[in-house]
């Protein structure tokens, strides 16, 4: 028995996703009509993230009621294709276990697709969050195919929301919150230690007291020349009179092809004056203030489009990745060209911070997702709503 609370079975599949809905998860946790059911899996089970993230879970005080261990490790197609399979499988078993009233899935991974499909068979209501942005890779399509398989959603702007009822989603069922990841953003106040970084990866040692730059560079899982273009990307990079703080790229496939020309670049040494440090991880509020002190925020991740508006920090967006995304003026886009990144980087660096962009910040994002959680009727079958009806 719940004793009338509802069961929301919360599936963090990255370390990313949990750092981005911390905030979220401690208001669902103590939300007096909602029950929650964390669950891991993905990447955020693999030893090079879990003996990080995992005691910090439990420090952060929440409890792991199942974990999904379903990653391929390779960085192929295949791979990740395997991988969302295995997922499929595990949740399966895990759903019909843990049987909660809602599943409540974040974003465009492609695991999380498997999952939404796991719980519409097995007849639960899907509440998604971000859903409506527009992105490259196969991100934008894994993204639109859960907004089918949903029935609640919380969009964070204003231009998503119309493109879910433009798909056939009902107004009444879409709701305009804002950002968990910005928000989160907003509410750390924990302080920089260089030891942070200083002590953890390799390479360079940081002077936190100078300019510096945050590369984070992902796969793009359409294109085929990943390494080819981190190869680039790290030529522009060493070429700066910059120091760098450059983080371990996302298990996509195509993640070996950027790991290897990261190994080769650092441990065959093309540029003897190097000052860049390589990073796998960091804990949320670690990366937030980091973030902060950073200058600019190089690469092709989201948080150079959301968090970076909120905290004005000047960002260099690289390639296709986050093609067509709702962007603030922070953000300047570049081809994947040396020269052409160089100088990009360099311009912010010129440019210095900007005016914080409030495109995805709301006040008050996750308490209005778990208080609508916690009482929105719930159905399993969907209609599809034609607005011109």
């Amino acid at each position: 028995m719940r004793n009338a609370r509802r069961g929301v079975c919360f599936p963090i599949m990255s370390r990313i996703h949990y750092a981005r809905q911390k905030h979220l998860l401690r208001l669902l946790k103590a939300h007096p009509k909602i029950e929650l059911q964390l669950v891991a899996g993905g990447s955020m089970l693999l030893e090079r993230y879990a003996e990080k993230f995992l005691p910090a879970i439990k420090k952060d005080g929440f409890q792991i009621a199942e974990a999904l261990f379903n990653v391929i490790e390779g960085g192929h197609h295949v791979a990740m294709a395997r991988t969302a399979g295995l997922a499929a499988l595990e949740f399966s078993n895990v759903l019909y276990r843990l049987n909660p009233d809602i599943v409540l899935i974040r974003g465009d991974r492609f695991e999380q697709l498997a999952l939404a499909m796991v719980a519409s068979y097995l007849n639960k209501t899907i509440a998604h969050i971000e859903g409506g942005d527009l992105t490259g890779t196969i991100d934008e399509s894994v993204r639109h195919a859960i907004t089918k398989l949903s029935h609640i959603h919380f969009v964070t702007n204003e231009p998503a929301r119309r493109r879910l009822v433009q798909m056939g989603e009902n107004p009444k069922r879409v709701f305009n919150v804002g950002s968990p990841d910005t928000e989160f953003a907003s509410l750390v106040k924990k302080k920089f230690y260089p030891a942070t970084i200083n002590d953890s990866g390799v390479g360079h040692t940081v002077d936190f007291k100078k300019p510096f730059v945050i590369v984070i560079y992902h796969p793009v899982t359409t294109e085929l020349n990943n390494r080819e273009s981190a190869e680039k990307l790290l030529k522009a990079v060493g070429d700066l009179n910059t120091q760098a703080v450059w983080f371990w790229p996302n298990n996509d496939a195509g993640t070996a092809e950027i790991a290897k020309a990261i190994r080769i670049y650092r441990e065959k040494g093309f540029l003897r004056n190097d000052k860049i440090r390589f990073v796998t991880d960091i804990l949320p509020e670690d990366f937030i203030a980091l973030l902060k002190k950073s200058s600019v925020f190089v690469g092709n991740s989201s948080a150079g489009i959301k968090e970076c508006s909120y905290l004005g920090v000047p960002a260099v967006n690289i390639g296709t990745r986050q093609q067509g995304r709702l962007r603030g003026p922070n953000v300047l886009d570049v081809r994947n060209d040396s020269k052409a990144i160089k100088a990009a980087i360099e311009k912010q660096l010129r440019r210095g911070p900007y005016k914080p962009s409030l495109i995805y910040y709301r006040p008050g994002t996750s308490k209005k997702i778990a208080d609508i959680l916690s009482k929105t009727d719930l159905y399993v079958q969907k209609k599809f709503y034609d607005h011109q009806s």
